[in-house]
């Protein structure tokens, strides 16, 4: 098994959960400042996302809040179309059994990363501004990430309803998809092992236990 540096430069598990844990962070603060401000299907998601988080956040700690941000991400987020996105060719290459692995890891690992650095970030606002409608029904809600002691982080949610509810597919931080991003990531890992696509799974795996 790799040593913990390169592991954790190349494979940002949680998709810049640094960042999405300050913009969840944000939102959270702003949710209920927000409610009236756009009504779309695509809006309200976020905003409801946001509430559930903040409830975790004030009433979970340890594996409660881990398996409650893993509800949250399985509920609110398509983490089957990001997953297969992010492994990119990998996914038609990889057999069912590891393409149930995968996700199941992917989906912890994550859940895993937020539940640890929830509640480090405080003070920032999210102003959620304009829901555009792209022509292949994607739903593009642009936000702005105020913070107190810098710059206003421009963050994108994307979201798609494909028959079972409207969920977030991307989030875009200054114009950087996080699922471009993890597939990047992922792919680099996949070619330095062999070009296989379990140690991947392996990997994922253990780091959803640390």
């Amino acid at each position: 098994m790799p040593s913990f540096a390169p592991r954790r430069t190349i494979l940002r598990l949680a998709v810049g959960a640094g960042t999405m844990a300050v913009a969840v962070s944000g939102l959270v603060t702003a949710a209920s400042g927000q409610a009236s401000a756009d009504q779309s299907p695509a809006a309200q998601l976020i905003q409801k996302t946001a509430a559930e988080v903040i409830e975790l956040i004030k009433a979970k700690t340890g594996a409660a809040r881990e398996a409650g941000i893993r509800q949250v991400l399985e509920t609110d987020f398509d983490l089957d179309y990001m997953g297969r996105s992010a492994l990119g060719t990998h996914w038609n290459k990889a057999t069912p059994e590891q393409r149930e692995r995968f996700l199941k890891a992917a989906a912890s690992a994550e859940a895993h990363a937020y539940a640890e650095r929830f509640g480090q970030y405080g003070g920032q606002t999210l102003t959620v501004g304009r829901v555009t409608t792209r022509a292949n029904g994607t739903s593009v809600v642009d936000s702005k990430l105020n913070q107190s002691n810098g710059e206003p982080i421009a963050i994108q949610w994307e979201v798609r309803n494909e028959g079972q509810g409207p969920r977030i597919v991307d989030v875009k931080i200054e114009g950087v998809s996080m699922v471009m991003t993890r597939r990047s990531d992922f792919n680099s890992y996949i070619q330095n092992h062999g070009g296989k696509v379990e140690p991947l799974i392996d990997e994922l795996e253990a780091r959803a236990k640390h």
